[in-house]
């Protein structure tokens, strides 16, 4: 296979939405490849374990097959393997619930009431 950016691989299995974005993250050391933070145009390899820090969990995978152009959702299994701990994908779901809030269908918009109580509950400022 040809060499494969670490951004631009990154990308196309859309671990990220756009490819600056994926490049960003790299720089700010948030990417990491056998434990040392990768640059973005490092050449990824099939069997390379990739570490990513991103929202608060550490998701890890392995790459199966480097490719340069965007697959389908369906495909991201075939060049991907997810190694991802339990704890983790449990911490990202529980942060999903925290920052979600849940209306009555026809209950409209909150008052200002409604607001100061739910940011009173979720712990923030005045």
């Amino acid at each position: 296979m040809s060499n494969v950016r670490l951004d631009k691989w990154l990308w196309a299995v859309r671990l990220y939405k756009t490819r600056s974005q994926a490049s960003e993250a790299c720089k700010g050391g948030k990417v990491k490849i056998a434990g040392v933070n990768a640059k973005p145009s490092r050449e990824v390899n099939e069997g390379d374990e990739i570490e990513i820090h991103s929202g608060g969990i550490i998701k890890k995978v392995r790459v199966k097959k480097a490719v340069k152009n965007r697959v389908s959702a369906a495909l991201v299994p075939d060049l991907m393997e997810d190694l991802t701990p339990a704890e983790e994908l449990e911490k990202q779901q529980i942060m999903r619930q925290l920052n979600s809030e849940k209306r009555l269908r026809g209950a409209g918009r909150p008052t200002k009431k409604d607001r100061r109580i739910l940011d009173k509950l979720k712990g923030k400022p005045d």
